[in-house]
Formats: structure tokens, C-alpha cells, sequence
């Protein structure tokens, strides 16, 4: 890459309006991107203004990604995965973006992706670029900015958008609802193979991948490998017609990372040819307009000065039993 690009990518926007920083952005300008999801994560009201006429600027750009979302347990490995996963798409010439939905973090005070010096090899990267979710908001707020955020990576040039949950709640249906190919990953020995886990995620997934299967648990890795696919056959087939593989990986020692990849080039293909890509954006930018419109009645209703005033006044009635959770909620929605 020639100096004049690099400067060009890295340079710090002078100008600040909403079209000059989408001009940078689509430029390939990372410091015009964070600049831009800056203004996205923001609560001002005028950073708001000009978060949302970026948006439009930049959405004719956006939506020719493949969206990634990756889930399991805290401990299962999920970064060490991330940066295996994504050095090995990088080396071949994709461009990535990684981001975070992990509203617990405030509570669990478990890590995140923030952390990014537990991915040293891909922060070097030029290819692949790194946000974290900015701690003490609701899943809701996290989910609606990391949409957002996607429109934005996408039209700066990114081919591929990983997408990673805490596992934890409900962020990974939030995940699940923004992204093309769900992988689940697992852990074997670790008492929940099958009874521990939830049903819904394991529909969800597009492929479960059995980490740190290397050394003494080895054995324990394919038996769980066996038990997932068995279990897997007595689920409903995907409207999608995939049918979701169970595979085995290291991360830490880079081996199955190379398979997993084709999985998700073979998906591609395939939800491409039969149509069912397009169809599934669809229906979650229809799933998404509806928990806009809740979002938006929710804070309007809210962030009334009067209702305010009357909430607290019903809770005070609802603490001396004189009224109950019905009658104070039809007073308020009738104000």
C-alpha cells in the first residue's frame, strides 16, 4: 500500500459535517469510521441529527457483507477464536469488522471484546478493524447501535462482519436477528453438552464448533461432536435448507479454522443461489422496524416531564396497596 492510501486511511477528518465524514468513510478512512459510530453511540441530541443523515448517505453502500454472529459461554474461548478465525479470512484477502453486543458486562463485569489486547495479531492488522461495545447500556441501545455500526463498516468497504455475544440473556437473539450465519460454539466436559443448554440457540445456530478439542480432550470433543449431531437431526429443517454441521476446533493451536471457513462460503453460496439471503434481510429489517417503533413509543412515553411526575406517585400507591399495577397502568397511558 502505497504512503498516500495509508495516510488516507488513517487521517483524522478536519471537516466534521455528516457528508464530508461519510466522503472519508467510503473512502476507506478508519478514523472517519470510528468518528462516525462515535457519533452513533452518542446520546446528544445533535449528534443524533447528524448520526442519522450519515446513515442514509451511507446505506446505498452497505448490505453486500456477510454478517457473522458468534456466541457461547464466557470461558469458552470466544476471542482466542475470533482472532484464529479472523487472521485466517484476513490472509485471505477479506476485509473484516469485529463487534460487540454485550450489555452484562455493567453487571457480570465479566470481559469483553474490548479487550483488545487479547487479540494483539489482528489490532495490527490493516484489514480488520475492531469496535467495542461502550459499557452501561441496555441490550435494546446496544442492538440498535450495532446496526447502525454495521451499516457504517459495510459502506468503508468491509466484506465480512463478526458480530460476538457475551452468551448471556437475550443478546444472542439480538445477535441472531442481525446476521447472515450463527455459530455456536462449545466446550466438551463442561456439563452441558445438551441438558444445559437452551433449545432456542442451538435452532439458531448455523454451525456448532466444539473449541479447545486438542490434547487429553480430544476423545471428549468427538463424543460431544456425535451427541450435537444427533441431536441436531431432530430439529425442524432450516427454511434456509442449510443443514447446520457440527465441527471440531483448537483455536489456540489454529487447527479447524480452515474448515469452519468453507462452511460459511458453502452457506453463502447456497442461501445465494436459492434466494433465502435476501429474503432473511428482509424479515429482520422488518423485525427491526417493529422494535424501532417500541423503542421510540417506549422513550417518547417515558421522557414525558408529567409522566414522570405521576410514575412515581402510582409507585408510592402501589407501595401502600392502595391500587393496583392495572388501574396505575391504564391512568398513565391515559395522560
Amino acid at each position: 500500500m502505497n504512503k498516500d492510501l495509508l495516510g488516507r486511511k488513517n487521517r483524522k477528518t478536519t471537516n466534521n459535517s455528516a457528508e464530508s465524514i461519510y466522503h472519508e468513510i467510503i473512502a476507506g478512512n478508519i478514523a472517519a469510521l470510528s468518528q462516525g459510530i462515535t457519533l452513533i453511540e452518542s446520546s446528544n441530541a445533535s449528534h443524533r441529527e447528524k448520526s442519522s443523515e450519515l446513515l442514509k448517505l451511507c446505506l446505498p453502500h452497505s448490505g453486500n457483507s456477510l454478517r457473522i454472529g458468534i456466541t457461547g459461554v464466557p470461558g469458552v474461548g470466544k476471542s482466542t477464536f475470533i482472532e484464529s478465525f479472523g487472521k485466517h479470512l484476513s490472509d485471505n484477502g477479506k476485509k473484516i469488522a469485529i463487534l460487540a453486543v454485550d450489555p452484562t458486562s455493567q453487571n457480570s463485569k465479566g470481559s469483553i471484546l474490548g479487550d483488545k489486547t487479547r487479540m494483539e495479531i489482528l489490532v495490527k492488522s490493516k484489514n480488520v478493524f475492531i469496535r467495542p461495545t461502550p459499557s452501561g447500556i441496555s441490550l435494546g441501545g446496544v442492538a440498535r447501535k450495532t446496526r447502525e455500526t454495521i451499516i457504517l463498516c459495510e459502506a468503508a468497504g468491509f466484506d465480512t462482519i463478526i458480530i460476538e455475544t457475551v452468551g448471556v440473556g437475550q443478546s444472542e437473539v439480538a445477535v441472531h436477528s442481525m446476521v447472515d450465519f450463527f455459530i455456536l460454539l462449545k466446550l466438551a466436559g463442561a456439563g452441558d453438552e445438551l441438558q444445559g443448554i437452551k433449545r432456542g440457540i442451538i435452532e439458531m445456530a448455523d454451525l456448532i464448533a466444539i473449541n479447545k478439542a486438542d490434547g487429553d480432550n480430544l476423545k471428549n470433543a468427538k463424543h460431544a461432536q456425535q451427541d450435537f449431531k444427533n441431536a441436531l437431526h431432530l430439529y425442524p429443517p432450516k427454511e434456509s435448507k442449510w443443514q447446520p454441521n457440527v465441527l471440531l476446533c483448537s483455536a489456540l493451536n489454529n487447527e479447524g479454522i480452515l474448515e469452519i471457513a468453507e462452511e460459511t462460503e458453502k452457506f453463502q453460496n447456497l442461501v445465494g443461489e436459492n434466494g433465502h439471503f435476501k429474503k432473511n434481510r428482509i424479515e429482520q429489517q422488518k423485525y427491526w422496524l417493529f422494535q424501532s417503533i417500541e423503542d421510540n413509543l417506549k422513550s417518547a412515553f417515558y421522557d414525558k416531564s408529567d409522566i414522570k411526575i405521576e410514575l412515581q406517585k402510582q409507585i408510592e400507591l402501589l407501595k401502600r396497596n392502595e391500587t393496583t399495577v392495572f388501574a396505575a397502568t391504564e391512568y398513565l397511558l391515559n395522560l
